[in-house]
């Protein structure tokens, strides 16, 4: 955490004082805020079996006019997406302009939907003050059909075939592209495109800043004034009915050319209807189709700067674009872009104090640029979609039973962190907590904006379930949202002196709803042993946890209950916050400290020997168990991260938090004193710790010992680079289970899986996953915060060294930073995958944070921007005060 002085001085940078300042809202309006990827998603599809990637295909969205949102390459939009800014790229050669990024969908690629392209989130401030980002594109033709034929070719057990191994980047045959957006006040906003020419022969490139805006009047059934972009003499005039009238003019070495279109679908074209012109792809056939009535030349809803830059080898080129109110005064805009770089590295420098490596430095900032490029204009009005729009064709009758039906009370329109704007452009509940808990390192008020959002009446379902994400609302994540709000409060009052208690009282009352929703959804049999579902795990077991289970079956989940334990635990110490201010509160803390405890007893299998506990004295490990429809109870004797997940439900009280409150302690030595089964297997309340601090957890310290030592065991879960998801005993010696009259296996597969049984992604979890092994580390300096250096385990198993918890933890956050950070040989594992890029000593600073990490190399799989919860490493690599 960053010390007093540092805290200052954080609030003394002029980023600090943006952020901190009256008028740090409107700095905010503007913001990345366009998705890598509107077409295939759920709320664009309309289709009648629910299959969003062909409803809306990549082929169409260049001539198609999008109902929920925008999209375009490098983005940039107000927050209502009023008008949106993009940049759009043409070679010469390719057959389509480059206006979005490429990738699979979920058929195409053998292992699921992937981007296909090449670009880097570079730097970024949190007002949007400055951004910054980096895209390759070649100087041939893209090879968007090799792209797809060569997948579909390859199978499973194949690598994916990614646009480097293609040989059009080869001999460094294509163009660095930096686009870069400074704002000059909060409402005049310059766009910068630098091309480079990394190639040493001449090249010609077609460059294009485009604004346009979002489609507000074809959708509604009240007339809607429509938004124009009109030419007058050099610059256009931008009139909106919802905004003030603004300029855009656009600049370089040579003078451009305006091209307009109306951001309109080419119904003609797509669907063989009369309709007239011009089209939302006119700008495309008038430049790749040579078609000059595709466009007009002085007015329209989409307009795009249309520059031709001759390059000699290595040279480049810069142009411009500003949006600004009408009137404003000349800026000097390399300038601007200089300042503004500088308050960036300002800030950063402050943030970064005490790092000793550059290296990790350089990491650390293009984790947190890439979260903040992965926030978009989210707008989802479920019953609308359901319903369909009176403008346009009745939806299909079938569309109520495809998904989503019970969530029309869900009405997004909000600026949201994305998991990964291109895989995973809709939010995930338990993604948007680890990508708070990020974001709180440099943004506190937007971290609690965002876990504000999902427990709003138009978000949080009236019977108190969070929506999951969008391809199904009802399913179950993790329960992890109380957990972010503490962690999120916590760091914010470390960095400004005091917490928010009005955001934390906020957020509490709502998820004692939430609470109430596992409990009276997700424990069947009332015995306080949780199934859950899904949670995250579902593609390291034996069958697809999201889908039911035959008749008569039940699996009692050691991942489900261990969650709601740990949840049950961060509502208490919630609650015992509030209640340092409010001492109605002090009941409802011990409500929580009771349920944890019967929670405990019933996983041990302690206070009710008709429950099954999960526990395996034998193997020192928690296991699943399915219940049969003959009434016998199995373990499922599969060592995953399943069984480490009860080590999160670990919690220290400090003496602060436990003395001083009315009846407190009375109350809760009451229960203990009531229930001594209870007390002597988890809660250790008898022997205080160093400075009168007393433990919470699952296990007492046997039983953590024995857990720890299997996840510190090199031959099955510990890994140079963190702890796999499934033991690595599996590889010789897959397990196998018969359920149902069918035999069940699973083996341990270090990279993607080869099965499609959890759908496309099949592996998308992962065998080292950052989320997991964040909260493991977080767990384990807990139980150090305890137990000091009175409690050892050897560290890896075998070794005959004694490490305390806290070394431990210290341990595994140094695997986990290792897969970003250049090792002895200068090569960053998580980038195996990239070694054109890795030998280019101008590319070898530029980071990707993969979805999760091959369990023997660590080489970067699943989606390759997935900074919404890999950002993590960013407070790992922070120095330790």
């Amino acid at each position: 955490m960053p010390d007093d002085s540092r805290r200052q001085n954080l609030k003394d940078t002029v980023e600090g004082t943006r952020l901190e300042g009256p008028d740090a809202a409107q700095w905010r309006e503007w913001g990345p805020y366009l998705s890598d990827r509107q077409w295939g998603t759920v709320r664009e599809d309309y289709s009648p079996d629910g299959n969003a990637w062909d409803y809306f295909p990549h082929d169409h969205a260049r001539s198609r006019a999008y109902r929920w949102g925008e999209d375009g390459l490098a983005g940039f939009s107000d927050k209502s997406q009023h008008w949106c800014i993009a940049l759009a790229l043409w070679n010469g050669r390719d057959s389509i302009l480059k206006e979005r990024l490429f990738g699979l969908n979920n058929v195409e690629g053998n292992h699921g939907e992937d981007v296909k392209e090449l670009y880097f989130h570079v730097d970024g401030l949190p007002s949007h003050a400055y951004m910054k980002m980096l895209y390759k594109y070649p100087h041939a033709a893209f090879p968007y059909a090799d792209l797809v034929e060569e997948n579909a070719r390859r199978g499973l057990n194949d690598p994916e075939y990614e646009v480097l191994d293609t040989g059009v980047f080869n001999d460094n045959h294509y163009f660095d592209i930096s686009i870069e957006y400074a704002k000059h006040t909060a409402d005049d906003i310059f766009m910068r495109v630098t091309v480079v020419n990394r190639s040493e022969c001449a090249a010609s490139l077609h460059v294009l800043p485009q604004i346009w805006a979002r489609d507000i009047w074809s959708w509604n059934r009240e007339a809607c004034e429509r938004p124009a972009l009109t030419l007058d003499e050099t610059r256009i005039i931008a009139r909106h009915p919802r905004e003030a009238d603004k300029e855009v003019a656009a600049w370089g070495r040579e003078a451009c050319e305006w091209l307009f279109c109306e951001n309109a679908t080419n119904m003609p074209k797509l669907f063989g209807k009369p309709a007239d012109g011009p089209f939302k792809d006119g700008i495309n056939e008038c430049l790749v189709g040579a078609d000059s009535q595709a466009v007009r030349r002085d007015a329209g809803t989409k307009a795009a700067a249309h520059f031709v830059l001759n390059l000699a080898g290595g040279e480049s080129q810069a142009v411009y674009l500003r949006f600004a109110p009408v009137g404003s005064p000349r800026v000097n805009a390399k300038a601007l872009f200089e300042q503004r770089r500088a308050e960036a590295d300002e800030y950063f420098g402050v943030l970064q104090h005490g790092f000793q490596d550059d290296d990790a430095g350089n990491v650390q900032r293009q984790a947190l640029a890439g979260l903040l490029w992965s926030k978009q204009l989210y707008h989802f009005d479920v019953k609308a979609w359901l319903e369909g729009d009176a403008t346009h064709d009745p939806v299909p009758a079938q569309r109520a039973d495809v998904r989503n039906s019970q969530w029309r009370h869900l009405c997004n329109f909000d600026i949201v962190s994305m998991p990964d704007k291109w895989e995973y452009p809709w939010y995930a509940s338990w993604d948007l907590a680890f990508q708070a808990v990020a974001f709180a390192m440099i943004d506190p008020d937007f971290a609690k904006d965002q876990l504000l959002l999902l427990v709003k009446d138009r978000f949080m379902h009236p019977n108190g379930q969070l929506p999951a994400y969008e391809w199904r609302f009802d399913d179950a994540n993790p329960p992890v949202h109380a957990w972010a709000c503490w962690r999120v409060y916590q760091m914010e009052k470390a960095q400004r002196g005091e917490g928010d208690l009005a955001f934390l009282e906020r957020v509490f009352h709502k998820l004692l709803l939430n609470f109430s929703w596992w409990v009276n959804r997700k424990d069947t049999e009332g015995h306080n042993i949780f199934q859950g579902g899904f949670l995250g795990l579902d593609n390291i077991g034996l069958f697809d946890r999201s889908a039911a289970l035959a008749p008569g079956y039940q699996l009692d989940q050691a991942d489900g209950t261990a969650w709601v334990a740990a949840y049950a635990l961060d509502l208490m110490r919630i609650a015992l916050e509030l209640a340092q201010h409010n001492e109605v509160y002090v009941d409802i803390s011990v409500k929580f400290f009771e349920h944890f405890l019967y929670i405990a007893g019933a996983i041990n299998q302690v206070d009710n020997q008709d429950v099954a506990g999960l526990w395996d004295d034998h193997d020192g490990f928690f296991y699943d168990v399915l219940h049969r429809p003959d009434g016998l109870r199995e373990s499922v004797r599969l060592r995953s991260f399943v069984g480490l997940i009860p080590l999160f439900a670990v919690r220290v009280l400090e003496q602060r938090e436990h003395e001083g409150l009315s009846g407190l302690r009375e109350r809760l030595l009451g229960f203990l004193q009531h229930r001594p089964d209870l007390a002597a297997l988890v809660s250790r309340w008898t022997e205080p710790g160093k400075g009168n601090r007393l433990l919470l957890a699952l296990l007492r310290g046997q039983r953590t010992k024995d857990l720890v030592r299997r996840m510190l065991d090199e031959t099955e879960f510990l890994s140079t680079f963190g702890v796999r998801s499934l033991s690595r005993h599996y590889a010789d010696q897959p397990f196998s289970m018969h359920i149902n009259g069918n035999t069940l296996c699973a083996d341990y597969e270090p990279a993607e899986s080869d099965s499609r049984l959890f759908g496309g992604n099949s592996n998308w979890r992962g065998p080292v996953w950052m989320p997991l092994n964040y909260m493991l580390i977080e767990s384990l300096r807990e139980f150090h915060r305890y137990y000091d250096t009175n409690f050892s385990v050897e560290y890896p198993t075998g070794s005959g060294y004694l490490a305390s918890m806290g070394e431990v933890a210290d341990g595994l956050a140094l695997r986990i930073c290792r897969l970003f950070l250049r090792d002895e040989q200068g090569n960053r594992p998580s980038m195996a995958g990239y070694p054109q890029l890795e030998l280019d000593p101008q590319s070898r600073n530029l980071v990707l944070f993969h979805e999760y990490f091959h369990g023997e190399n660590g080489r970067g799989l699943g989606a390759s921007h997935q900074t919404g919860w890999s950002a993590l490493v960013a407070l790992l690599l922070q120095p330790k005060e």
